[in-house]
């Protein structure tokens, strides 16, 4: 699954990471105090459909995202979030799991937002609500490989 796929690719990049397992958390406050890390740390993910096309988009869990900036850079009419059984589709992940990442491990394109950018480090669901991963920000963004950095969110 999503998880081990997680796990084998940062390993395979001598990436250290903590693993925190712990109850199923349905909002970034709940996983956040789960973890043991401020909200700001927590990079959510999210799926959303750019005119005709499904992309990842991460930024700070303490951030609202604003779908007009994404539109605009990408020069997109239409943007809506994926829908469960799209997600499903796609990914074979349930919202509130998605992971901050694309290529190899989703087959999306991956996109991040300038917040991530402010933190020393990152944490995120790993594929499950009771899974999550906390590393160096500097290695995320290294390893995730996203196709482009730029402001979409608001506090």
């Amino acid at each position: 699954g999503v998880l081990a796929a997680i796990r084998a690719l940062l390993r395979a990049e001598g990436v250290e990471f903590r693993e925190v397992h712990h109850e199923p958390t349905r909002t970034s406050q709940q996983a956040s105090e789960a973890r043991g890390e401020p909200i700001e740390i927590g990079g959510k993910a999210i799926v959303a459909k750019v005119d005709k096309e499904f992309r990842v988009f991460v930024f700070s869990a303490a951030r609202k995202m604003v779908s007009r900036l994404i539109r605009k850079r990408q020069g997109a009419q239409r943007f809506r979030f994926a829908r469960g059984d799209e997600l499903k589709e796609l990914t074979g992940l349930v919202p509130g799991c998605v992971p901050p990442f694309g290529h190899p491990i989703l087959p999306l394109d991956l996109y991040v937002d300038t917040s991530i950018l402010d933190n020393d480090r990152i944490a995120f669901n790993a594929g499950s609500l009771t899974d999550s991963m906390i590393m160096s920000r500097e290695r995320y963004i290294e390893i995730a490989q996203p196709v482009e950095v730029f402001s979409f969110s608001k506090r």
